[in-house]
């Protein structure tokens, strides 16, 4: 009996858990000393110079819009499961060592990073160059050394995420903007639309 299900376990075809992936994300987030609020910080840096209404619960809510993503949480995932290899010293030479030193020439952290950037269309590069930069806030504290954790990757993801999220806001205050003025627009996610076409339907937004 125990042959024919082990067997049996052994043909069953690979199927992605959503829901685990995402719960994943915000889990690895927090056992690194991640805050949703921290990140929502930095898109309050980003955009409060042009919109000087926007609160800090529009900006988490665009964070966690961001982090809904699969491509999102795939980079999160891999980026932070790096850098904790690394902590363990557990990849090989000369990896280990570029990652654990944060090496300037090694700049895969980052292609990583863009990844996320790229989600909300290319305005996020500016933000993304300008938090990378500045390191302000949360990206100050993980780009800290002095702790002996590895951030390498880390750092480069929530300055990206952030920039997405800032993305998100400039796309949806300009639509906001071209609804006041009566002019036609489409929404610029499928999110979006799936909504306002089950809304036009009288039915419910598809899963």
């Amino acid at each position: 009996m125990t042959d024919a299900k082990d067997a049996k376990d052994a043909k069953m075809p690979y199927s992605l858990n959503s829901k685990a992936v995402a719960e994943a994300t915000y889990a690895w987030l927090h056992k690194r000393g991640v805050t949703l609020l921290e990140i929502a910080e930095l898109v309050m840096l980003l955009q409060k110079n042009y919109y000087p209404n926007l609160t800090m619960d529009e900006c988490v809510h665009n964070v966690e819009m961001v982090l809904s993503k699969r491509e999102v949480q795939n980079a999160v995932l891999t980026g932070i499961q790096l850098d904790v290899l690394a902590e363990e010293g557990k990849l090989f030479p000369p990896l280990q060592d570029m990652i654990e030193n944060d090496e300037g020439l090694y700049g895969v952290d980052e292609i990583l990073a863009f990844s996320i950037v790229n989600v909300y269309g290319s305005i996020g590069f500016t933000n993304y160059g300008y938090v990378d930069k500045l390191k302000p806030g949360v990206l100050k504290r993980l780009n800290d050394k002095s702790d002996g954790q590895i951030h390498t990757y880390l750092d480069d993801i929530v300055g990206a995420v952030a920039a997405a999220a800032s993305s998100r806001i400039a796309h949806r205050k300009q639509a906001e903007r071209e609804q006041e003025l009566g002019l036609p627009h489409a929404p610029e996610d499928s999110e979006e639309a799936a909504k306002r076409r089950a809304a036009q339907e009288g039915s419910e937004a598809p899963e």
